[in-house]
C-alpha cells in the first residue's frame, strides 16, 4: 500500500506526463475490475483501442495476464480479490506505480446467484452482496485517494468512477433478489459518492446494461444464468436453455443482447461529459425505461 506522500508524488508525475496514443482516451489510465473475461474483458479492450492504458484486475490471475498480453504494452494485469480490502489497496497501488496515475475506475467485478426465498442460502446471499456491493465501496475508497491527489496537482482535470450496474438495479428481478438488491444498493452508493467527490472533479456514474448473452455469466454450461434460470423455474413453461434465451430476447425492443461495445459507448459518454454525475444510465435496448 502506498502512503499519501507517495500518492502525491505520483499525482504530480501524472499531471506532467500524459502520453499521446491517439483515440478518445489518449493518455488516460483505466482500471477494470473483473477485466479478464466477459463484459470486463470486452470493456477493457474497447478502452485500450481508444488509447487508454489499462490495468486488468481479476481474481483469475493467469487469465488476467493472458488478457493483458493479448492487448499490448499499455495493458497490465494484477490478481485481485475485490472482497479483500488489502488486495484492493494493493491493486490500486500496483496500477498507479505502473502508470503513474489513475483516471478511470470501472468497477465491473460481479457475481450472480439466482434462487427463490426458500432456495437461497444466507452464505450465497452474503457472497453476492460482498462482491457486487461492498467491493464497490472498497474500490472507490482507495481509487478516490489517488484521484484526490491528482486533483490537487491538476485542479482542472476530471476523473471518473463508473460502476457497471445492471438493468436489475432499475427494476426488481423475480427469484434473483440477491443480485437485484446489490445492484439497487450500488446505485445508492453511486449517488452518494457523487455528492461527496464532486468537489474534487471526480464524477461517479453507473451504467445499467441489458443482458450480455454471449458472456460466461449467461452462457456458462454449468453456472450460467440460462442454466440457473431453467433450474429455478424463473421462466414459466421453459423446458430447454433455448426456451429461456428466446424468452429474454423477446423482452428487449431491439431484439438482441447487450454487448461490451454498447457499454463502452456509455463509458465514453461518462468520461467526455463533464456536466454529469450521480446518474444510472440504462443500456437495455428499451427493456427498462427510466420513469
Amino acid at each position: 500500500m502506498l502512503d499519501m506522500t507517495v500518492y502525491e508524488e505520483i499525482a504530480r508525475k501524472h499531471a506532467a506526463k500524459r502520453s499521446q496514443t491517439g483515440g478518445r482516451l489518449s493518455g488516460r489510465v483505466a482500471l477494470v475490475t473483473g477485466g479478464a473475461q466477459g463484459f470486463g474483458r470486452g470493456i477493457a479492450q474497447e478502452l485500450y483501442r481508444e488509447g487508454a492504458s489499462i490495468c486488468i484486475a481479476d481474481l483469475n490471475g493467469p487469465l488476467a495476464q493472458q488478457t493483458a498480453g493479448e492487448m499490448g504494452e499499455r495493458a497490465f494485469a494484477v490478481k485481485t480479490d475485490v472482497t479483500d480490502e488489502q488486495s484492493v489497496a494493493a491493486m490500486i497501488a500496483a496500477c498507479v506505480e505502473r502508470f503513474y496515475g489513475l483516471d478511470i475506475l470501472v468497477s465491473n467485478a460481479g457475481i450472480l446467484k439466482a434462487g427463490s426465498l426458500d432456495e437461497m442460502e444466507k452464505r450465497d446471499f452474503e457472497l453476492v452482496t460482498s462482491v457486487n456491493y461492498t467491493a464497490y465501496f472498497t474500490c472507490v475508497k482507495y481509487a478516490s485517494r489517488i484521484m484526490k491527489a491528482q486533483h490537487e496537482a491538476a485542479p482542472e482535470e476530471f476523473y471518473d468512477i463508473i460502476e457497471i450496474n445492471s438493468k436489475s438495479g432499475l427494476a426488481g428481478s423475480k427469484k434473483n433478489f440477491a443480485y437485484a438488491g446489490s445492484k439497487f444498493g450500488g446505485i445508492g452508493l453511486t449517488q452518494s459518492f457523487a455528492l461527496e467527490l464532486a468537489p474534487y472533479n471526480i464524477k461517479v456514474n453507473a451504467i445499467c446494461p441489458g443482458n450480455f448473452y454471449d458472456g460466461p455469466l449467461w452462457s456458462d454450461p454449468e453456472k450460467g444464468l440460462f442454466v440457473q434460470y431453467l433450474r429455478a423455474g424463473k421462466v414459466p413453461g421453459a423446458k430447454t436453455l433455448a426456451d429461456v434465451k428466446t424468452h429474454y430476447l423477446n423482452k428487449s425492443l431491439i431484439k438482441r443482447g447487450c454487448t461490451p461495445e454498447d457499454v463502452a459507448k456509455a463509458i465514453f459518454y461518462c468520461v467526455e461529459q463533464t456536466f454529469e454525475t450521480g446518474q444510472a444510465i440504462p443500456v437495455t435496448g428499451g427493456q427498462v425505461m427510466l420513469r
